[in-house]
């Protein structure tokens, strides 16, 4: 084996979260997405299904021909499966003895079902005073709408998004046909997760993780509530504009493709109107500031679109880009999956799935140049891993696992 090859294979061993155990409970995206950030790293993760059905996301999105879903092949990757009902007895003390040796368990249920099956955080707490207890709901364990169900769709509308989505005269519409408050409140649950588990190892103390499925979204909406506050400033659906930028919207080109142009500040301008040779628009009277270029965004995305519309996509983006104007095509999915930046940078990766087949999925970020993540397997068989489980780990007889199999406990 090569030095390089070697340094390589020593750099896949070495995973930031090698050790950190994980119970997921949760179902659909959100929460599980927490558990499956950090198994990309190498936290050991033991994922729950309730026996007879299994998680919601197996049937949820593209079906394979083999009967799995791509959404559960990627989005639980890395993952023991297991099934428990935790709202038996049986099952509570089986979910008990799991989580007395774990670092982590997330779980997305109604505020309060944890607790009426006896597994509220104040019960964990006794079995595990170390446990962090990642907690998401659609809006928090607090305040007044915490019995209101949510999906990624209302976290969209009611943390503003959806509202500032659309064109000026339309009604709002979905940001994106995905998930994308899903995504999100993955995101900041993981990071929730990795700041309670520095502050245990640190200050030595548990604790639970609180995040409502608007928050992340929330968070996300810049200035706005800031401007709103300041001088009562409502942001209101522009298309494809932005509310401090012009020009900086979406462009047809001359053979009907779509560009992406961001002049984000006065200097960006000047390079486009060089791009245009229009640089009469920077006279002091025209153009010159952005707070002209908003009071004239009519004018401005007018003169933008003329000049888009002249060129092919390709050769204006060729020529675009030797000016260091910020532009980009708008891409499609069969764009992306030939496109040379999203190969070289390994985006998406094609794993061999057993009684599947290859399977395409997105890749794991961020990139870590000395401890990256891995995917190691999709999204695994229902309850593929009860004997690994339940019997190593937990020690029970193949006669007990039998039993419980047999009452619907697992």
């Amino acid at each position: 084996m090569s030095e390089q090859a070697n340094d390589q294979q020593k750099k896949q061993a070495l995973k930031p979260m090698a050790g950190v155990k994980i119970l997921d409970l949760a179902t659909m995206l959100a929460g599980p997405f927490v558990s499956t950030i950090l198994g990309e790293f190498g936290a050991d993760v033991i994922k729950v299904e309730l026996p007879g059905t299994g998680g919601s996301s197996r049937q949820h999105g593209t079906m394979t021909g083999a009967g799995s879903s791509m959404v559960w092949l990627s989005e639980q990757r890395n993952k023991k499966c297991i099934t428990l009902d935790l709202r038996t007895p049986k099952g509570k003390e089986l979910a008990k003895r799991l989580i007395a040796d774990m670092d982590i368990v997330v779980e997305n249920f109604m505020p309060g079902t944890l607790e009426r099956w006896g597994l509220g955080y104040d019960v964990l707490k006794e079995i595990n005073p170390d446990l962090i207890l990642v907690r998401v709901t659609a809006y928090g364990q607090t305040g007044p709408y915490i019995d209101r169900p949510g999906f990624a769709r209302i976290a969209h509308a009611f943390a503003g998004l959806s509202y500032l989505a659309g064109e000026p005269d339309g009604r709002p519409v979905m940001p994106g046909s995905t998930s994308l408050g899903d995504y999100i409140t993955g995101v900041y649950g993981a990071l929730g997760a990795l700041l309670a588990y520095t502050a245990r190892n640190r200050y030595g103390v548990g604790q639970y993780v609180d995040i409502g499925l608007y928050e992340g979204v929330f968070r996300m909406l810049d200035e706005m509530i800031s401007a709103y506050a300041k001088n009562g400033f409502i942001r209101q659906r522009l298309g494809a504009d932005t509310t401090n930028h012009v020009p900086h919207s979406h462009y047809q080109t001359k053979d009907d493709q779509w560009i992406a142009l961001a002049c984000t500040d006065n200097k960006m301008w000047q390079r486009m109107c060089k791009a245009m040779n229009r640089e009469d628009l920077l006279a002091p009277e025209r153009y010159e500031k952005m707070a002209q270029r908003i009071k004239g965004r009519d004018e401005v995305n007018a003169i933008v679109s003329e000049f888009c519309r002249s060129m092919d996509r390709d050769d204006l983006l060729a020529h675009c880009l030797k000016l260091e104007v910020p532009i980009g095509p708008i891409n499609n999915v069969a764009d992306i999956y030939t496109d040379p930046h999203f190969l070289a940078r390994k985006n998406f990766v094609e794993i061999v799935v057993p009684g599947e087949g290859p399977v395409t999925v997105a890749n794991v970020i961020p990139h870590l140049s000395e401890t990256p993540g891995e995917i190691k397997w999709l999204g695994a068989k229902f309850g593929e891993h009860n004997m690994e489980i339940y019997r190593d780990q937990l020690g029970l007889s193949e006669a007990e696992i039998a039993d419980l199999q047999k009452s619907g406990v697992i």
